[in-house]
């Protein structure tokens, strides 16, 4: 660097000084806060490594447990579904008319035969005397060709016995013909009138069928569950029969109609008992047995379930159509089988657990602990028998991992069907952690 004109050598040396001075002052003050911010982190690690190791060897643990026993175990299947008729009868009119009298109600019993309706029969009466008066037309253009069919064969019979006197020469063949085609002809007037007589009588018995068809009578025995129409209504009858009463059979017994899941459907067969409630009685409940298991499904909102029907006893008449049950359908049991809780199953101990009690590790991990690594339980062959399922039990006081394998469960309890678990084995269903 050149000197500047008019300056001493001494200046621009003590120059020079003063640069570096001020340049290792700024990097002692950099390294003094560099030291100063690791001496705090230093210290803030050592606290919480104090305060962390504090707790977890104040911290205690109480784990509650459940013996594994020997017991019945029930498993069900629960539907929901109405109660319906074991048969319900429609009762239409198949002619149209005004109805003259109704001569039951809402909730009357009924038996096969009896009247329920009548309609008014002027105008049908009127049809079946036409037509009987038809038939009579008939019968006399019947007499009429026979008649008829006499003259011809007599005048055929006579003009034979004359040509066979006069040895042929009379008649002649043509009046010999004409005389047979007319006979030919009185016949066929006569099988045209019984013709006659058969479609007039069949016309006939139409309208005496319709007339008889204007009484409603009851097919079976029953309960009347529904009266549609009442005195002076007109009935129509053209497309389909209107329903006029609805009538159910007998209800002293009934079916109840439910939907089972497609997961569970596999277990439900014909024969299976089965309780239910309904909720105009829920303190009681109600047995019931399956007697048909449909194979055509139903899907409702990408859910597709399988029609079920259980015979229900009804003797004392508690239950009514249509209502609402739930039914819990008794799909296995078993006895005497080792059972152990659920939540044992569900059960799994924290990770410090697992580690045996043992305390350490780096100063890292004790400030970010991992979080405790879980793996997929895998089922078993779909049957109800899951593998690769564990319980926990306590020995010298730390938990200890008992690989078994499980059976059918009611949601509470749960079949072990292998492993090492023992009858009376504690095993844990709850952990706590208690400070002193």
């Amino acid at each position: 660097m050149a000197e500047t004109e008019g300056q001493q050598p001494g200046d621009v040396e003590l120059q020079r000084l003063l640069a570096v001075e001020a340049g290792g002052g700024r990097r002692r003050r950099i390294i003094r806060r560099l030291v100063f911010t690791v001496v705090v982190l230093v210290a803030a690690g050592l606290a919480a490594v104090y305060f962390f190791g504090r707790n977890g060897r104040g911290a205690a643990v109480e784990y509650r447990t459940a013996a594994a026993v020997r017991g019945d175990l029930t498993v069900t299947v629960t539907a929901t579904g109405n109660l319906e008729p074991t048969n319900q009868v429609e009762v239409g009119s198949e002619v149209s008319g005004t109805i003259e009298t109704v001569m039951v109600d809402y909730n009357d019993a009924v038996t096969a035969g009896q009247v329920l309706a009548r309609l008014d029969t002027t105008k049908l009466e009127a049809q079946a005397n036409q037509s009987r008066a038809a038939v009579a037309s008939a019968r006399a253009a019947l007499l009429q060709a026979e008649a008829t069919l006499a003259e011809t064969a007599a005048e055929l019979a006579r003009l034979e016995r004359v040509r066979e006197l006069s040895d042929g020469r009379l008649p002649s063949r043509h009046e010999l013909d004409a005389a047979r085609a007319a006979e030919r002809r009185a016949e066929a007037d006569v099988a045209r009138a019984r013709a006659g007589i058969a479609e007039a009588e069949a016309r006939l018995g139409v309208d005496e069928t319709n007339l008889e068809k204007a009484t409603i009578y009851s097919p079976v025995d029953g309960v009347v569950l529904v009266r549609s129409v009442d005195p002076g209504q007109t009935v129509a009858a053209s497309l389909q029969a209107p329903v006029l009463f609805t009538l159910a059979e007998d209800l002293r017994r009934m079916e109840l109609q439910v939907d089972v899941d497609e997961a569970d459907v596999g277990q439900v067969r014909e024969g299976q008992g089965a309780t239910f409630t309904v909720d105009a009685w829920p303190e009681r409940t109600f047995p019931a047995r399956i007697v048909q298991v449909r194979y055509g499904s139903q899907s409702s909102e990408g859910v597709v379930t399988y029609p079920t029907v259980l015979d229900v006893e009804n003797t004392d008449l508690t239950l009514r159509p249509g209502m609402t049950a739930t039914a819990d359908i008794v799909v296995r049991e078993l006895h005497d089988a080792l059972l152990v809780p659920n939540a044992a199953l569900r059960y799994a101990p924290p990770p410090a657990a697992k580690t045996n009690g043992t305390a350490g590790g780096s100063l890292l991990s004790k400030l970010f602990p991992r979080p405790a690594r879980t793996r997929p339980q895998r089922t078993g062959n779909g049957g109800g028998v899951r593998q690769g399922r564990r319980v926990w039990t306590l020995r010298d006081g730390k938990p200890v991992g008992v690989p078994v394998t499980v059976g059918a469960t009611d949601g509470v309890l749960t079949e072990i069907i292998g492993g090492e678990v023992a009858l009376g084995m504690p095993l844990i269903i709850e952990s706590v952690s208690r400070k002193p």
